[in-house]
Formats: structure tokens, sequence, C-alpha cells
């Protein structure tokens, strides 16, 4: 018989499960940061232990591995300089002529709709180091942002 009517098993046909990707370079976090990996992390343990299907129990072990990691290798952000942007600074800025606060976040923290930004992210990273009061290059444009107050 050709191999090619041979069918060990429905296992071979499916899609690998691969490892969530962990995102390169340290892993800075606010307490908050801290805080809700922690939480993650219980919640997972707790669906783990009532979880009775074996898929499932593999996606959760795969992700409560991914956790695991994060709350490891997490380090609390040094708090910014006053009056400075930096990781865990709430950041009022005026760019094309709308007002918007964003908060400097890491990177498990962030929410992009909620204007809480990973300070991987290219605004963020224009936003750290500038002062109230001073205008920063984004996009292009030597003065896209103006940094009207940080908290």
């Amino acid at each position: 018989m050709s191999v090619a009517f041979r069918r060990d098993s429905d296992e071979e046909h499916l899609e690998p499960k691969f490892e969530m990707p962990i995102a390169p370079g340290p892993n800075l976090v606010t307490p908050r940061g801290l805080a809700l990996i922690g939480e993650q992390v219980d919640a997972i343990e707790a669906a783990i232990e009532a979880e009775t299907d074996d898929q499932a129990l593999v996606v959760l072990k795969r992700d409560l591995r991914y956790w695991h990691t994060r709350q490891t290798t997490a380090e609390l952000a040094a708090a910014p300089e006053a009056g400075e942007a930096g990781i865990g600074s709430s950041v009022r800025v005026r760019m094309n002529g709308a007002e918007r606060t964003i908060a400097i976040v890491g990177g498990d923290e962030a929410e992009p709709g909620a204007d809480r930004l990973a300070f991987s992210s290219p605004l963020a990273r224009a936003l750290i180091g500038a002062m109230a009061g001073e205008r920063v290059a984004f996009n292009g444009r030597d003065d896209a942002i103006e940094i009207l107050e940080i908290a």
C-alpha cells in the first residue's frame, strides 16, 4: 500500500503548538504591572486545577510557562526624575492639535487603545526623557509632540 493512503493518527495533521513569544530586552515593569502578572499567574493556576480537558490543559500550561517567565524576569523600573517622562509616568501631550494623556508602562501592562503604551513603543521612546514644556521629534517631524504635563 502506498504511503499516501496511510494515516497513523490525526495528531500529525494538526498545527504545531509553539511557546508564546517573549519580547527581547529587559522586562521592565511598574508596580501595577508586577501585580497584574501575579494575578495572571494565580488565575491560570486556578484554571489548571479546575480544567479536565487535556487539550485545554496543554494551552493553559503553555500560558503559565509564559507568565512564570515574565514574573521571574520582571524588573521594577526605576522611578523617573521629577518632571521627566519615564516608565511609570503619565504624560499629557499635544499632537496634531489634539491633547491626550499617555501612560508609559511595561510590555505586559500595555493597552494601546487605553493610551497605556509599552516603554519600547516608538511613541513612548520619543517621550522618555522629555520634560514639560519641551517639544520632541516623532514620525519625522522635529516638533511633532508638545509635552504639556508629566505626572
